[in-house]
Protein backbone atom coordinates (compact mmCIF):
# COMPACT_ATOMS: atom_id res chain seq x y z
CA UNK A 1 0.00 0.00 0.00
CA UNK A 2 1.10 3.45 -1.11
CA UNK A 3 0.18 6.23 0.82
CA UNK A 4 0.56 9.58 -0.58
CA UNK A 5 -0.42 12.99 1.21
CA UNK A 6 -2.38 15.56 -1.07
CA UNK A 7 -4.45 18.87 -1.08
CA UNK A 8 -8.12 17.97 -1.49
CA UNK A 9 -9.19 19.04 -4.52
CA UNK A 10 -12.70 19.57 -3.98
CA UNK A 11 -13.12 23.01 -2.74
CA UNK A 12 -10.51 26.02 -1.77
CA UNK A 13 -10.13 25.07 2.53
CA UNK A 14 -7.42 23.30 1.65
CA UNK A 15 -7.49 19.99 3.85
CA UNK A 16 -4.59 18.10 3.81
CA UNK A 17 -4.93 13.99 2.47
CA UNK A 18 -3.45 11.14 2.90
CA UNK A 19 -4.67 8.90 -0.04
CA UNK A 20 -3.66 5.10 0.08
CA UNK A 21 -3.07 3.14 -3.04
CA UNK A 22 -2.41 -0.05 -4.60
CA UNK A 23 -1.89 -1.20 -8.06
CA UNK A 24 -2.49 2.83 -9.18
CA UNK A 25 -6.18 2.84 -7.68
CA UNK A 26 -7.29 4.85 -4.68
CA UNK A 27 -8.02 2.48 -1.75
CA UNK A 28 -8.92 4.75 1.18
CA UNK A 29 -8.27 8.71 2.25
CA UNK A 30 -7.68 9.95 5.46
CA UNK A 31 -7.19 13.23 7.56
CA UNK A 32 -4.05 14.06 7.80
CA UNK A 33 -3.43 14.54 12.20
CA UNK A 34 -1.97 18.17 13.36
CA UNK A 35 -2.92 20.05 9.62
CA UNK A 36 -3.55 23.12 10.81
CA UNK A 37 -6.42 23.59 8.00
CA UNK A 38 -8.45 20.22 8.57
CA UNK A 39 -6.53 18.84 11.79
CA UNK A 40 -7.55 15.21 11.16
CA UNK A 41 -11.23 15.63 9.71
CA UNK A 42 -12.48 15.17 6.09
CA UNK A 43 -15.89 16.08 4.31
CA UNK A 44 -17.41 13.43 2.99
CA UNK A 45 -16.15 14.29 -0.35
CA UNK A 46 -12.94 14.41 0.64
CA UNK A 47 -13.41 10.90 2.22
CA UNK A 48 -15.10 9.07 -0.19
CA UNK A 49 -15.55 11.07 -3.37
CA UNK A 50 -12.26 9.67 -5.43
CA UNK A 51 -13.79 6.90 -7.01
CA UNK A 52 -13.81 9.14 -10.14
CA UNK A 53 -10.24 9.13 -10.54
CA UNK A 54 -9.83 5.19 -11.95
CA UNK A 55 -12.96 5.12 -13.49
CA UNK A 56 -13.40 3.43 -16.76
CA UNK A 57 -15.79 5.38 -18.11
CA UNK A 58 -13.72 8.69 -17.33
CA UNK A 59 -12.82 10.82 -20.38
CA UNK A 60 -9.18 10.80 -21.73
CA UNK A 61 -9.34 12.24 -25.17
CA UNK A 62 -12.23 14.90 -26.50
CA UNK A 63 -15.18 14.65 -27.63
CA UNK A 64 -17.15 16.82 -30.23
CA UNK A 65 -20.86 16.07 -31.45
CA UNK A 66 -20.74 16.17 -34.95
CA UNK A 67 -22.84 15.87 -38.02
CA UNK A 68 -21.88 15.37 -41.31
CA UNK A 69 -17.72 16.37 -39.76
CA UNK A 70 -19.07 19.35 -38.48
CA UNK A 71 -20.15 20.66 -34.79
CA UNK A 72 -23.65 19.55 -34.43
CA UNK A 73 -25.84 19.65 -31.51
CA UNK A 74 -27.99 16.74 -33.03
CA UNK A 75 -24.73 14.98 -34.01
CA UNK A 76 -23.35 11.98 -32.49
CA UNK A 77 -19.64 12.50 -30.21
CA UNK A 78 -16.57 11.57 -32.28
CA UNK A 79 -13.11 11.94 -30.76
CA UNK A 80 -11.42 15.14 -32.41
CA UNK A 81 -7.63 16.38 -31.61
CA UNK A 82 -6.66 18.45 -28.91
CA UNK A 83 -5.93 21.57 -31.12
CA UNK A 84 -9.79 21.22 -32.45
CA UNK A 85 -11.18 20.58 -29.06
CA UNK A 86 -9.61 23.75 -27.90
CA UNK A 87 -10.31 25.45 -31.09
CA UNK A 88 -14.08 24.78 -30.41
CA UNK A 89 -14.28 25.94 -27.27
CA UNK A 90 -12.51 29.27 -27.82
CA UNK A 91 -14.73 30.17 -30.78
CA UNK A 92 -17.71 28.73 -28.90
CA UNK A 93 -16.48 31.39 -26.31
CA UNK A 94 -15.75 34.08 -28.47
CA UNK A 95 -19.12 33.85 -30.50
CA UNK A 96 -21.25 34.33 -26.80
CA UNK A 97 -18.97 37.50 -25.72
CA UNK A 98 -19.74 39.13 -29.04
CA UNK A 99 -23.04 38.41 -28.94
CA UNK A 100 -23.89 38.80 -25.60
CA UNK A 101 -20.96 40.32 -23.79
CA UNK A 102 -18.49 39.09 -21.50
CA UNK A 103 -20.59 38.68 -18.42
CA UNK A 104 -23.19 36.25 -19.99
CA UNK A 105 -20.04 33.57 -19.59
CA UNK A 106 -20.17 32.11 -16.17
CA UNK A 107 -17.35 30.30 -15.24
CA UNK A 108 -18.34 26.64 -13.38
CA UNK A 109 -15.43 25.53 -12.33
CA UNK A 110 -15.38 21.17 -11.22
CA UNK A 111 -14.70 20.05 -7.91
CA UNK A 112 -12.76 17.34 -9.58
CA UNK A 113 -9.90 19.44 -10.97
CA UNK A 114 -6.58 20.48 -8.86
CA UNK A 115 -6.56 23.93 -6.83
CA UNK A 116 -3.97 25.02 -9.44
CA UNK A 117 -6.38 23.96 -12.41
CA UNK A 118 -9.01 25.57 -10.25
CA UNK A 119 -7.04 28.50 -10.03
CA UNK A 120 -5.72 28.79 -13.90
CA UNK A 121 -9.82 28.42 -14.83
CA UNK A 122 -10.73 31.37 -13.08
CA UNK A 123 -7.92 33.14 -14.15
CA UNK A 124 -9.15 32.61 -17.69
CA UNK A 125 -12.65 33.60 -17.03
CA UNK A 126 -11.45 36.68 -15.29
CA UNK A 127 -8.05 38.17 -17.42
CA UNK A 128 -9.03 36.62 -20.52
CA UNK A 129 -13.17 36.71 -20.67
CA UNK A 130 -13.88 39.91 -18.73
CA UNK A 131 -15.83 38.44 -16.36
CA UNK A 132 -16.18 37.78 -12.40
CA UNK A 133 -19.01 35.29 -12.76
CA UNK A 134 -17.01 32.77 -11.46
CA UNK A 135 -18.31 29.41 -9.31
CA UNK A 136 -17.14 26.28 -8.11
CA UNK A 137 -18.85 23.60 -7.50
CA UNK A 138 -17.59 21.92 -3.68
CA UNK A 139 -21.02 21.79 -2.49
CA UNK A 140 -21.90 18.75 -0.24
Amino acid sequence: MKNTKVICPYCGTGCAVTLSSENNKIMSAHGVKGHPVNEGELCLKGKYGWDYVSSKERLTKPLIRKKDGVFSKEGSFEEVSWDEAISLVVSKMNEVKENYGSDSLVGNFSARCTLEENYLAQKLMRAVIGTNNVDHCARV
